[in-house]
């Protein structure tokens, strides 16, 4: 279990270290998908060590029943899971912080490691109460299925990256929101949103009167663009300005409307 913690979080500093290089020539938005990568590799670990207690949970319900210290075992799974809860929680308030993929899948890793070593702890216990080693391997068998279950959700995390999926709808909401506290702002269309590792990348074609200068426009647009990432740090915003026509596209979305013009 010690190599695999090591192999996670070798992916994961690795994976942050990439994320971190500034943007260049040949990466214009950024590194941060590399931390899809780590997030693959702890789901990998994760399911592998399912995988594992699921066979060695059929070995024992077919007859193949070691003896069972459940003194020494406790006392080894009550440290392991103060030590990893303690790490998890660390590593989950700074994957938060950060937006870290990367530290959120190995905080989600440690996560698994203290539901495992509680896992063990009750099953442990069930058989020093009942004397059944049976409760061992069924418990196990729980275990393997909340490990397949995490792992599917750091996989689909990480393909959701991979595959630029949109912002979440209460971040949607966040940019319409100060768009519409814009009255220069007409309407906006092909609002495309996605994240790369910690950055949010937001693109849009905002409308607004024609009869405004360019330097006005410039201004809405700064204005726009700053309150965007006051409200969601990490975010780049690229605007493209369009004069405002009533009815213009069906796709258009009306964000204010002044009679007579």
């Amino acid at each position: 279990d010690s190599g695999t913690d090591l192999t996670a979080a070798t992916a994961a500093l690795l994976s942050i270290q990439i994320a971190a290089r500034p943007a260049d020539e040949d990466h214009p938005y950024g590194h941060g998908k590399v931390e899809s990568l780590s997030a693959g590799v702890a789901a990998t670990i994760i399911a592998l060590g399912g995988t594992f207690v699921v066979i060695q949970a059929v070995r024992r319900l077919a007859g193949d029943q070691p003896d069972i210290n459940v003194g020494v075992g406790l006392a080894a799974m009550i440290t392991a899971a103060i030590v990893n809860l303690l790490l998890a929680f660390f590593m989950g308030r700074e994957a938060r912080r950060s937006s870290s993929l990367a530290l959120r899948a190995e905080s989600k890793h440690l996560q698994t490691n203290v539901v495992q070593a509680c896992t063990i702890i009750i099953g442990l216990l069930l058989v020093a109460a009942t004397g059944e080693e049976v409760f061992d391997p069924l418990v196990a068998l729980g275990l393997a299925a909340y490990m397949g279950y995490a792992a599917y959700g750091l996989v689909r995390t990480a393909l959701s990256e991979i595959m630029d999926e949109a912002l979440p709808s209460w971040e949607i909401d966040v940019i319409e929101g100060i768009l519409k506290t814009h009255p220069e702002v007409r309407g906006f269309h092909r609002l495309r949103t996605r994240r790369i590792g910690a950055t949010r990348q937001v693109d849009m074609h905002m409308t607004v009167a024609a009869t405004l200068t360019v330097a006005q426009v410039h201004n809405v647009s700064d204005d726009v663009e700053r309150e965007i990432e006051g409200r969601l740090p990490g975010t780049v915003v690229v605007i493209h300005i369009e004069p405002h026509e009533e009815g213009h596209s069906d796709f258009e979305i009306v964000v204010h409307h002044k009679t007579g013009e």
